[in-house]
């Protein structure tokens, strides 16, 4: 599809929602082993973040599920956004009691999944400073799976205004919204819906090292990686979390600063210079450039 000037254009990944029936446990995974900081809790629920944003990582008690919602900044005002969308045929509402740190969110469901996405302008901030030695530095990507993967990534193009990055085969497509190679991924699968997985970025290998220890020490065993994938190259390792969920930890993703050109940033292992978007064939190389691969990871 040619894709036409978006309605808005995202510019940032700012937060993923999960419901757990245990609060306290999930908080405690993020707070003592992912080493988030907790910056707002009532017994129904939890705000945490990595910096600067009131948060990136929303929990409220309800039966377990994955990405309840997500939020994007983007870059127009609501009153424009909510006219734009409105012209492209999409329902929105204005709300101003998603919760603390986003008093003013455009809220509208994504399309074949019904997740809600909200639309902010920005966050209030955190109050938190300083780098703690193991913490992430950021929430880097939520993938997920669909039933119509192509009404998912015209959705996204046509009406976020995110770029195409890569696709592995006819089933999985890496979108970005900003220079980092990928902030949502999605899995074509009649099979399975929800979130495939959440990912967040550590500053370099020697981070990621320090917290694969500290997950250990916490009888947090990795179930894949460490490895190198295809698609954004990002090293990476996945995990799960307390309710079962996957987490990614990474570092060293594509850094694409001009897709026209092929300039992204120039790491040893690219396959090309210049790089560019592709269509990545199905195999072990594609997924892995280490090594093993883990099936269930592709299983759609």
């Amino acid at each position: 599809m040619d894709h036409q000037q978006p309605a808005v254009r995202v510019s940032k990944l700012g937060y993923v929602g999960f419901t757990t029936p245990d609060v306290d446990r999930l908080v405690e995974y993020y707070t003592r082993v992912l080493d988030f900081e907790l910056v707002e809790s009532s017994p129904d629920g939890a705000f945490l973040t990595t910096g600067v944003d009131h948060h990136c990582v929303t929990i409220t008690r309800g039966e377990g599920r994955a990405r309840t919602s997500v939020g994007y900044e983007i870059h127009e005002d609501l009153d424009d956004a909510a006219r734009r969308l409105g012209e492209a045929g999409y329902v929105t509402q204005r709300r101003s009691d998603v919760g603390p740190g986003t008093p003013d969110v455009l809220v509208l469901a994504e399309p074949g999944t019904g997740v809600p996405l909200h639309l902010i302008t920005a966050q209030d901030p955190s109050g938190v400073s300083g780098y703690p030695p193991l913490r992430p530095t950021k929430l880097g990507h939520v993938a997920a799976y669909t039933a119509d993967l192509g009404l998912l990534q015209d959705f996204y193009q046509d009406l976020l205004g995110f770029r195409w990055s890569d696709t592995v085969g006819d089933f999985f497509v890496f979108l970005r919204c900003n220079a980092d190679h990928h902030a949502a991924n999605f899995m074509a699968s009649t099979k399975y819906d929800g979130m495939h997985h959440v990912a967040y970025e550590m500053r370099d290998p020697s981070h990621l090292i320090s917290m694969l220890d500290h997950l250990a020490k916490h009888d947090h065993r990795l179930h894949w990686g460490p490895g190198r994938h295809g698609p954004g190259h990002n090293l990476f390792t996945y995990h799960r979390d307390p309710d079962g969920n996957v987490v990614e930890l990474f570092t060293q993703i594509d850094v694409v600063h001009d897709e026209a050109k092929g300039h992204w940033e120039p790491r040893p292992w690219h396959e090309t210079f210049p790089m560019y978007p592709r269509t990545w064939e199905v195999d072990a190389a594609t997924v892995n450039q280490w090594g093993p691969v883990d099936p269930p990871s592709l299983d759609h």
